[in-house]
């Protein structure tokens, strides 16, 4: 294993990480955007405040740390990107921050008016981001991005490969959040909030895996390396991928909520790990290679050892955050609900106003 590649695995961690933690925090978007009026969907929203709440922030951090190392390891490329699909990234990123800030003054909101309105701003931007970094991830894909930068703002990104990758990326976010709200609301006692999101979770399966396979079709000419390695090497990692998606399917349909967590996770980081072994070794297809790519050796040998402490030292911290959100002491607890009084009341109790 080179030097090169070890940086390249450990940058690609991060975005298999981002791709089901930050997923599922971007999903959860999806159902609160499709969960119905303030009265019909306010038991689907409550159940999102309490779910994501916890842990949205953390799951986050992992585009900081991908973002960081990009530009760190393989400098060169992160400027090509960035000088042409700045366009994808900017939207992207003023979507996050728009959901973020969104979700917590929704909580905080004094009128019924006021929550509908951040509600509205957190849930679409909780799709558009998905969408735009997945169009990023199809540009690059495509080799639609030049070695020395540049390259057309638009054309880059609206194209076949990157708008269905876009898609495939909102599809799946939006599947593996239904996934872990209904084993959520389950664990809760809510068995016909569970019930009504499972029936949700398994038409959102359905119709993605039917996009992911209609992608397949504009790929094989829009993206033709990527095509090769999808069809080669990463041949097992996509067929892991498609096991995974038809058993979370089939858990989903026999109430089996737990393990259905576990298959959609494999599912969607299966979906994210044969892109990048379709891609390897280009950083921007057709283009640049990892090693030609990467920066000065001290700072590859640096950045490893950065990444190890982190591993050591935050690692056990957020599985031990995400351990407590799934407990029955921290469910009983009703985080994200606030409790009634003269001052404020939790925004879902105020459909009367």
């Amino acid at each position: 294993m080179t030097l090169e590649f070890a940086v390249a695995a450990a940058l690609f961690a991060g975005v298999l990480c981002y791709a089901v933690l930050g997923g599922a925090d971007f999903g959860s978007g999806f159902h609160d955007l499709t969960a119905g009026d303030s009265r019909r969907g306010a038991e689907v929203r409550t159940l999102i405040d309490q779910s994501i709440g916890p842990v949205w922030e953390a799951n986050h951090v992992w585009l900081i740390y991908v973002l960081v190392t990009w530009w760190t390891a393989f400098p060169e490329s992160f400027a090509a990107t960035m000088t042409t699909l700045y366009v994808p990234f900017t939207l992207a990123l003023v979507g996050i921050v728009l959901r973020g800030a969104s979700f917590a003054f929704r909580k905080y909101s004094e009128t019924l008016w006021q929550a509908r309105l951040f509600g509205i701003v957190f849930a679409t931007s909780s799709v558009l981001a998905p969408f735009f970094l997945g169009t990023i991830a199809g540009a690059l894909a495509s080799g639609r991005v030049p070695e020395g930068g540049y390259g057309d703002a638009w054309t880059s990104w609206i194209a076949p490969t990157p708008l269905f990758t876009g898609a495939i990326s909102v599809g799946t976010c939006a599947f593996l959040a239904g996934t872990f709200l209904t084993a959520d609301a389950a664990r809760r006692g809510r068995e016909a909030l569970a019930e009504r999101l499972r029936r949700r979770s398994l038409v959102v399966g359905a119709a993605t895996g039917v996009i992911v396979f209609a992608a397949l079709i504009p790929v094989e000419r829009d993206a033709p390396t990527l095509w090769e390695g999808l069809i080669g090497r990463a041949a097992p990692v996509v067929v892991l991928s498609a096991l995974g998606g038809i058993a979370t399917l089939v858990l989903l349909w026999r109430k089996r909520f737990g393990p259905a967590r576990g298959t959609a996770v494999v599912a969607v980081a299966a979906v994210m790990a044969g892109w990048g072994i379709g891609q390897y070794p280009w950083v921007l297809v057709d283009q640049v290679t990892i090693a030609e790519a990467a920066g000065a050796t001290a700072t590859l040998q640096g950045l490893l050892v950065a990444v190890g402490i982190a591993a050591v030292v935050v690692g056990p911290a957020l599985g031990y955050l995400f351990y407590l959100t799934q407990t029955p002491q921290w469910s009983d607890q009703g985080y994200g609900v606030e409790p009634e009084g003269p001052k404020r009341v939790h925004w879902s109790a105020r459909l009367d106003d």
